[in-house]
């Protein structure tokens, strides 16, 4: 069975975005692909949302951190997202399902943006789902860091298998 995780990439103002530079710099661990998508998610997990500069900055940053994925394959292709709904606490969830087309159990990290009407970035998540089975999907849910209204969608970013 997939166990799912949720990073939270989203900050709210320059002092933010220093607390994430110095968050992700001070990551130890074991070099992992594993390590580094956990590295990924933890970096991030306790800084607030808010202005859409620190937003895209973080998404810049989730971008590097996908890419520190050791042995990590682009397979935005093998995974989908559905329409995001709005709970009662007023947060965006979508459902992301990945399919693992390797022959050996994966893992994936899955960097999902929300946007709003006007295609604006309103928020970033990575999601991690561990040990997809051979030739099996699985699936998690991405959910926003921050309350949203009105038209928002999903969409997969970036996908890397390990």
């Amino acid at each position: 069975m997939a166990t799912c995780h949720r990073t939270r990439w989203a900050t709210g103002g320059a002092a933010l975005t220093l607390a994430l530079a110095a968050a992700l710099t001070g990551c130890g661990g074991d070099g992992s692909p594993s390590d580094a998508a956990s590295k990924a998610e933890s970096a991030v997990g306790s800084i607030a949302s808010g202005a859409s500069e620190a937003v895209e900055s973080a998404t810049a940053e989730a971008g590097r951190r996908l890419d520190d994925i050791q042995g990590g394959i682009d397979v935005k292709g093998d995974v989908k997202v559905g329409p995001p709904t709005i709970g009662s606490d007023d947060r965006a969830r979508a459902e992301v399902t990945v399919d693992n087309t390797d022959d050996t159990a994966r893992s994936f990290a899955v960097q999902i943006n929300f946007t709003d009407a006007d295609k604006q970035l309103i928020d970033t998540v990575i999601v991690t789902v561990n040990q997809v089975q051979p030739d099996h999907t699985a699936t998690a849910t991405a959910r926003s860091t921050h309350d949203v209204s009105g038209d928002v969608r999903a969409e997969v970013a970036r996908a890397v298998r390990y």
